[in-house]
């Protein structure tokens, strides 16, 4: 959310772009695409609406780059993961993984099951920084033979948090118990 003094100094191009596209995932987090207006984001950033199409084009342009923000695992997910043996790596990992689905919940389901071939382009881009980022929490070389063991993790994530999220038949316990127990198995027992 945008304080007071955000919105009453300058920031830098950057800065501001950023504002904006925070903005965005939490609004298309909490709202389903259709009900996010292109004037709701801009009041929630405290900038103008114009801005907006000068950062981002369109509001569909916004979305895209919204969805590519909430899917795709920052690099400092990685590096801020404790030091430790597999488990504790991995308990770790999904732990990051399940809270930031939880927090956008709405915008993640609708991202991972839409038709849309600009979000499915950008579903592929993020299973692949997923898939090495995996490898790099659990300490394995990034081979084509690893990297799609890891994607296939990656869609049993995806079903997993749909189990959990979407139909309730998993709670978060026994979401994070399997995920967390198929990646410790995946790595000592198939990709040896």
């Amino acid at each position: 959310m945008t304080t007071i003094a955000e919105r009453g100094r300058r920031l830098e191009p950057d800065q501001r772009r950023a504002q904006i596209l925070s903005c965005a995932v939490r609004l298309f987090g909490e709202r389903p695409y259709a009900e996010v207006s292109t004037t709701d984001i801009a009041a929630a950033a405290g900038v103008a609406r114009g801005l907006i199409n000068h950062y981002f084009g369109t509001k569909r342009d916004l979305y895209i780059e919204a969805v590519r923000v909430l899917v795709t695992i920052p690099p400092v997910a990685v590096e801020q993961l404790p030091a430790g043996d597999l488990t504790t790596r991995v308990d770790a990992s999904v732990a990051w993984f399940l809270d930031v689905i939880a927090r956008h919940s709405t915008a993640w389901l609708a991202a991972v099951d839409a038709g849309d071939p600009d979000v499915r382009r950008v579903l592929a881009e993020a299973d692949e920084v997923a898939a090495a980022s995996i490898l790099t929490a659990v300490g394995l070389p990034d081979t084509g033979a690893h990297r799609a063991v890891m994607r296939a993790y990656c869609g049993l994530a995806k079903a997993t948090a749909r189990e959990w999220l979407e139909r309730g038949a998993l709670d978060r316990a026994r979401a994070h118990a399997l995920l967390a127990v198929a990646l410790v198995a995946l790595v000592r027992e198939v990709l040896p």
